[in-house]
């Protein structure tokens, strides 16, 4: 048996895990092809790399991934550390200035003495897991050559699912005479209010609220705007023609080719707003979300996109507000890998065949951010278990070592539990109270409330701890 870990992909799950690992005083080699060989979608050089939005979701603890969040700072998860210390405004959410967050990760991994980062593909899976304990944390965008040993070590065909990521514009080229900042319900005018005392608290408000702009369409600008995107000339990949698409990522032109009114349904939903200039709800509304630590880039709230790039600046620039908006990113759309895990994983993310084998991120079919880190967090306590033990085998499960098992009243053990309980039609799953076990007694009716319970009776689990 080797004396250390190996894990293979320097993402969220992957990074977790390292820094988990080795503050048991256990070794890590942690292999990120990184800067060698890129991904299609990545680019920087740095681990923890953020692709596509910069948002890890709502902070709150009545919403299922804000939930999660707070579990995972009670177990000192680093990566949700840090976002906390690179966080830039964005009302109820946590989200990070990007290469901030990616840096500091970085940095803190490469200081510590018991984890060596070693830039190279990996493409030989079985001989390291014959060796030692191995955690797969290649994320969705696993290279070709270890998804072919991923498909051979599983015995199963790859699955796949395609992202889109939104595209980003700098804000001193927003036109300010049209847009105007503020969180949704905050700029509606109350019944009591004159116009002139609605407008005086809405120039306050700006001045303090700057993590969302927004940018108001009447009838006739939306409808001339939906005409141009359903009609607009997408990307075409071979790979394309059979895809599927994840729902809770879906591009903006699919979306919209679903009715006229699907957007001002979806993303483009005016509720909660009124037009500075005409102090009316608008017809339509999109909000962009400051996406570094300056405020001078912001990403465009929902629209994921597989639009070719003259397409994104011809048809995005049509948005009232955005008529002569510099786009800092454009957004991109990308094959996503995953396993079919709950044939193949148990409730710690341990391939069921082969005790030293392990998963971790996207490429379990966790969807998201933070879950991505959830699932590196019970990967690595489960491979320290074993590593302690001393539990192997050459690829066959003998003696199981104790397991850590998280309760599935919390997100993390929900999550868990999800990708590891069979399901014919399995697809990447995001944080959300629907996968938690309803709670006991009477049915509370108030969603609010009932999401508070269930928040509660998450956080006494850990108490318990």
């Amino acid at each position: 048996m080797e004396n250390y870990i190996t894990i293979i992909g320097g993402g969220l799950a992957g990074s977790e895990a390292a820094y988990q690992i080795a503050r048991q005083g256990i070794k890590v080699k942690l292999y990120e092809m990184k800067p060698i060989k890129f991904s299609p979608a990545h680019s920087n050089k740095n681990l923890a790399e953020i692709v596509c939005s910069n948002s890890f979701k709502s902070n709150l603890l009545t919403n299922a991934c804000g939930l999660l969040k707070e579990e995972l700072r009670r177990l000192d998860s680093l990566l949700i550390r840090i976002a906390d210390e690179t966080s830039v405004p964005a009302g109820q959410a946590l989200a990070v200035d990007r290469e901030i967050f990616s840096k500091r990760v970085t940095e803190e991994l490469e200081k510590n003495p018991l984890i060596e980062i070693i830039h190279e593909e990996v493409t030989n899976i079985k001989k390291i897991a014959k060796e030692g304990i191995v955690i797969i944390a290649t994320g969705p965008l696993t290279s070709e050559g270890l998804a072919k040993q991923i498909a051979k070590i599983t015995g199963e065909d790859k699955l796949y699912f395609y992202d889109a990521a939104a595209p980003i514009v700098s804000k001193e080229s927003i036109n300010f005479d049209i847009a105007f900042y503020g969180d949704r319900y905050s700029q509606e005018k109350k019944k009591e209010e004159t116009i002139e005392e609605w407008k005086e608290r809405l120039a306050n408000q700006e001045k303090e609220e700057q993590s969302y702009i927004n940018l108001p369409m009447d009838k006739e600008e939306y409808e001339e705007f939906w005409k141009e995107l359903v009609e607009a000339e997408v990307v075409t990949l071979h790979e394309f023609e059979k895809r599927e698409i994840f729902e809770g990522c879906m591009p903006i032109e699919i979306m919209a080719k679903r009715g006229i009114d699907t957007l001002r349904f979806g993303p483009l939903k005016p509720v909660g707003f009124d037009d500075p200039r005409t102090a009316k709800r608008p017809y339509a509304l999109v909000q962009l979300r400051q996406d570094d630590k300056q405020a001078s880039m912001y990403n465009l709230v929902g629209f994921q996109t597989n639009l070719k790039y003259g397409e994104q600046k011809r048809i995005f620039s049509k948005i009232p507000g955005l008529e002569n908006a510099e786009f800092v990113k454009y957004g991109v759309m990308h094959r996503n890998t995953y396993i079919n895990s709950t044939k193949l994983l148990d409730e710690t993310y341990n391939l069921k065949s082969n005790n030293n084998i392990y998963f971790a991120g996207q490429i379990t079919g966790v969807e998201g951010y933070v879950e991505s880190i959830s699932s590196g967090m019970v990967a690595a306590l489960n491979a320290i278990k074993n590593f302690e033990k001393g539990v192997f085998g050459d690829g066959v499960k003998k003696h199981p070592a104790d397991k850590v098992v998280f309760s599935e009243n919390t997100v993390i053990g929900a999550l868990a539990k999800y990708i590891s309980t069979p399901n014919k039609k399995f697809q990447p799953m995001n944080a959300n109270f629907g996968i938690l076990p309803e709670l006991e007694g009477k049915k509370i009716k108030d969603k609010k409330q009932r999401y508070q319970k269930l928040a509660e009776r998450s956080l006494l689990e850990f108490d318990k701890k």
